[in-house]
């Protein structure tokens, strides 16, 4: 990087502080190399454990990675190039390394973790899936071992046992959300024998961008005593009559849906309530139906499997497992689609992936596009980014984009391009948006003879058999999204390669530059020929936020195609508006949950203190007076001691539990302090800091009440048979952000006037 980039501070800028020096060290990596190659793997395992015991860090880095090169092609078959190796060195340094896909980030992070794990440090490499760790962490293995590196994986199958003895290695491969939901369960542990996740040290992020920018803010739950969500059919019913545009209207860029005077004098009406006035239940239950049925879609939102709704992730195109909406919108959606309501239960705890992360001493990570999202990942984490060069030069031809008016011509002209091509043996990859675009297209080519392999939510079971034959002669495949799949198309031979490569076909630009990016590099991988081309049209979602586009549709020629070079610009206008409402959504919900995390520290932090420490235990004793001395004269002070620990603990998690719920509502409801021209962030802050102000005096005041009344044995005390029940079982999914604020803050801009 150059001076002016460094003196701009922009994203990538440190690279050359952080591993510029690396070519110059390139002789004393040789030498290294050469020494290590002589020696027997048990004496390779045993310099692997001396590497960073002393040098300058400079020195013991390169030394790291002459001995890892060596480790890897040993056991992997794989000698790492020097791009990997300055990437090796940029996450060892707690930076954000992007590099291409296909360029080998799979043994990079391995080698990495192995030398945190190395220099003492415990590591948790995450990725997005299950599958994705188990696979890796095993291919990985031999490299681990011979590095003398205790390694495991974590899966949604295993049992507790297991997974605490997993925890236990020194290089841990995870899906993200099982290593929140292992986090969320110990909170409400009594026991230290119980805990499954020790301290977290060190985190190694795959597919970076897609874990802290884009999944940032998905909450993890975890809930207990089931119960079911109680919907109103008659409200869900006369939502389902409404009219868009006389009843109701979407905003431009359909994240947002409000009743227009007409709808609301038609709800008012039909159920003889006050919208506005005292039965603001009644108008959450509305808006809440009101949202489920015109912003979101099946087949674009979630698909019904089963009787049961499965979302779809918008980053990833394929079910999120595990994952619904907030209760109330869950309900609404599953009114709108007369399925029976699911288990809703009673939130314990909650906490957004972003907050995961933050808990990690150290934070580095890999990904294929980076710098795209660089000030973000610097705002919320602090994070630089390294880029580093492919190993090869890449050749693929980016195409510009091709719009048209209407989906039906676009969808029309992708299928003549892919029969073109088709015809030639050449390999296509379609990337699509949503399951029904994928459908519609796959349907199209099929009824033109040709045969399309699928990819999407309905059906990723064949994810990587797929994805592995797609760059054979003449196949075509269309996917939902190709982040995050884990799987590289390799050419299948000359032929394909001597046909242009893979040819990638985007069916409409995404929400972000960083997704198109991700399918436009999977042709074009370690040099080889490929192509990529973007088709847009009018009516795609993406482009309708910018209404000025549709006064081209006049300018489409017989087939549709607009060759405005301003229009194509509004297109790209229309992407960075949703990459900024992205931005500003995350770091609204920040701002929202830092003060949560900050009082969920606290919380955790006297949890600690009534399980180890004697003051709290104190302090409730003195509350007690004579009553602590009665328990002590009929038993013993170590009886008393357990009793006063265990009774506050069960007070501090269900007032946990209680605060817990009072700022979700608080949250869905806070949009309205715009009435009294108040600050949403700040009402809410001010809000939550007056309530969580008497926190700990509501668990002496609940503990002292418990123990005054209780009966108390030589077993100690029996807090069910006092009504004191912790829940029988306990859950875990992932919820999507609050989807309201939006919604409400339309609401008081009509109610203003």
């Amino acid at each position: 990087m150059g001076f002016f980039s460094r003196l701009l501070n922009r994203p990538g800028s440190h690279a050359e502080k952080t591993t510029g020096w690396f070519e110059r060290a390139v002789d004393d990596l040789d030498a290294a190399g050469r020494e290590f190659s002589e020696l027997s793997d048990a004496e390779l395992t045993e310099a692997a454990g001396e590497v960073f015991a002393s040098g300058t860090q400079q020195q013991t880095l390169i030394r790291y990675c002459a001995l890892a090169r060596e480790a890897g092609e040993r056991v992997l078959d794989e000698r790492a190039y020097d791009t990997q190796l300055r990437g090796l060195i940029g996450l060892l340094q707690g930076s954000i390394v992007q590099m291409a896909t296909g360029e080998g980030k799979t043994l990079v992070g391995a080698l990495a973790a192995a030398g945190y794990a190395l220099q003492g440090r415990r590591v948790h490499v995450v990725s997005v899936n299950d599958y994705l760790a188990v696979r890796d962490r095993n291919w990985m293995k031999p490299l681990f071992d011979l590095l003398g590196v205790k390694s495991a994986a974590i899966s949604g199958a295993q049992r507790d046992d297991e997974r605490r003895e997993a925890y236990r290695s020194e290089v841990v491969y995870a899906s993200v959300t099982e290593v929140g939901f292992d986090v969320l369960r110990d909170r409400f542990l009594t026991e230290d024998a119980d805990q499954r996740v020790p301290e977290r040290d060190v985190v190694i992020v795959d597919e970076a961008d897609s874990v802290l920018i884009d999944e940032a803010r998905v909450p993890l739950v975890l809930a207990g005593s089931s119960s079911v969500q109680d919907t109103d059919a008659a409200i869900a019913a006369l939502v389902s009559r409404l009219s868009p545009d006389t009843d109701y209207e979407v905003s431009a860029d359909r994240h947002a849906v409000s009743l227009t005077d007409a709808g609301v004098d038609r709800v008012e009406e039909e159920l003889d309530v006050e919208l506005f006035g005292e039965d603001s239940e009644t108008l959450a239950a509305v808006n809440l139906a009101l949202h489920a049925r015109a912003l979101v879609r099946r087949d674009v939102d979630y698909l019904v499997v089963d009787g049961r709704i499965k979302l779809i992730s918008s980053s990833r195109g394929r079910v999120a497992e595990l994952q619904r909406w907030p209760d109330g919108l869950q309900a609404a959606v599953e009114a709108k689609e007369s399925l029976d309501a699911t288990d809703s239960g009673e939130i314990l705890d909650q906490m957004t992936v972003e907050e995961l992360i933050h808990g990690y001493q150290t934070v580095c990570g890999m990904t294929g596009t980076a710098l795209a999202v660089g000030d973000d990942l610097r705002e919320f984490y602090g994070l630089e980014i390294v880029p580093i060069d492919t190993h090869l030069p890449v050749v693929r031809v980016d195409e510009p984009d091709r719009l048209f008016t209407y989906q039906e011509s676009k969808e029309r002209a992708i299928v003549e391009e892919v029969a073109d091509h088709h015809a030639r043996s050449r390999p296509v990859l379609i990337g699509t948006s949503s399951v029904a675009e994928s459908e519609s297209l796959a349907e199209r080519l099929t009824e033109r003879g040709i045969d399309v392999a699928v990819l999407n939510a309905k059906d990723d079971s064949r994810e990587a058999e797929i994805i592995a034959k797609a760059g054979a002669p003449g196949a075509v495949t269309v996917s939902t999204q190709m982040a995050g799949r884990g799987t590289d198309i390799r050419l299948a031979d000359d032929e394909v390669a001597d046909a242009g490569g893979l040819l990638v076909i985007g069916a409409g630009r995404y929400p972000s530059s960083r997704l198109d990016d991700q399918l436009r590099g999977r042709a074009g991988r370690q040099g080889d020929p490929g192509t990529s081309v973007f088709f847009t049209s009018l009516e795609d979602e993406l482009v309708t936020r910018v209404p000025e586009i549709q006064r081209f549709v006049s300018e489409g020629d017989e087939t549709g195609l607009i060759e405005s070079k301003r229009a194509l610009g509004l297109v790209e206008h229309a992407q960075r508006i949703a990459e900024g409402q992205n931005t500003a959504l995350h770091r609204d919900t920040w701002r929202f949950n830092e003060l949560m995390a900050k009082q969920r520290e606290l919380v955790l932090e006297r949890r600690a203190e009534i399980r180890k420490d004697d003051e709290p235990v104190e302090q409730l004793r003195k509350e007690l007076g004579d009553r602590a001395d009665e328990i002590v004269q009929d038993h013993s002070e170590e009886l008393l001691d357990s009793v006063l620990r265990e009774v506050m603990l069960f007070h501090l998690d269900a007032r946990w539990v209680d605060h817990l719920a009072f700022l979700n509502d608080l949250r869905e409801g806070i949009h309205l302090r715009t009435f009294a021209r108040e600050k949403p962030h700040e009402a809410f802050n001010t809000e939550s800091i007056r309530v969580f102000s008497s926190f700990w005096s509501d668990v002496i005041d609940d503990s002292k009440s418990t123990i005054e009344e209780a009966t108390i044995t030589a077993e100690g005390i029996d807090l069910e048979s006092h009504g004191l029940k912790r829940p029988s079982s306990t859950w875990t999914y992932l919820t999507t952000e609050n989807a309201f604020g939006s919604d409400i803050e339309n609401i008081v801009k009509k109610v203003r006037r």
